[in-house]
């Protein structure tokens, strides 16, 4: 892409369209070379730390390349914080899941690559490298139907927050573990689960690319109150999150102030 006349490298003209089949393709880079990685005989103890730094490599590299006056935040570099002031911002995650990347033949992690332009999402992409998908905000992803039977809440398989379990009772929901929260919230995305809903609080690397993605298929995106997610905050922490189908939200929400 080239640069307007008089604008500067971070203020490029690149079409949402193009920024989402960017993210879409690093995605999948950066999966092929953790599935490549993940077969290699490297011992397991230091699978997980190669994995973040080779991807982290990989996505920093093809950005400074592809998009040379955008910023970037990233789970795996030091921040820094003119990225606040920045009008294209890049969060990622290169490895979403590194504890369940470490366990083969486990599939529920995942890589992140969003875009936030002037704090909003404009474009994200999840890649489930191990399932042998790759979901983008634009195209957007179908839904699947709604599924027969009690509401399924994805949850953490080691660390679920109280409130998850309460508003689970409230609910009579079926708790359904899984490991990142990129693979939790495509869960819903797939049919796989309805709702996912997070109180112990997250960095913005871990649900930008999944909220990118589930805004755009029609999915419920904000805070558990029901209160808007923001990104590139000068402190990338959000404390809590929720995605559901569209129609589970108001129940899910009051659910929510009953049990908080």
């Amino acid at each position: 892409m080239t640069t307007q006349s008089g604008a500067s490298p971070a203020r490029q003209n690149h079409d949402v369209l193009d920024d989402a089949a960017l993210a879409g393709r690093l995605a999948s880079l950066a999966g092929e070379l953790l599935v490549a990685l993940r077969s290699s005989g490297l011992a397991l103890d230091a699978l997980g730390k190669a994995g973040d730094l080779q991807a982290n490599e990989l996505l920093l590299a093809a950005l400074a390349a592809e998009r040379p006056g955008d910023s970037i935040l990233s789970e795996e570099s030091a921040d820094d914080l003119a990225r606040v002031q920045a009008a294209r911002v890049w969060i990622i995650d290169p490895l979403d899941g590194t504890r369940e990347f470490g366990e083969p033949p486990r599939t529920d992690w995942a890589v992140h690559v969003a875009l936030v332009v002037d704090g909003v999402l404009r474009a994200g992409a999840v890649a489930l490298p191990a399932q042998g998908l790759v979901l983008t905000s634009h195209p957007a992803v179908t839904v699947a139907p709604p599924h027969a039977g009690p509401p399924r809440l994805v949850v953490s398989r080691t660390r679920p927050p109280a409130i998850t379990e309460a508003v689970a009772a409230e609910l009579g929901a079926e708790l359904v573990p899984m490991g990142s929260a990129g693979a939790k919230a495509c869960s819903v995305v797939l049919g796989q689960s309805d709702v996912y809903l997070h109180g112990g609080g997250q960095w913005e690397w871990d649900s930008a690319a999944p909220v990118a993605v589930c805004q755009a298929a029609g999915l419920h995106t904000s805070r558990i109150d029901g209160t808007p997610l923001h990104y590139n905050q000068e402190r990338p922490w959000l404390p809590d999150l929720l995605i559901c189908r569209p129609e589970l939200a108001a129940g899910v929400l009051a659910a929510v102030a009953r049990c908080s």
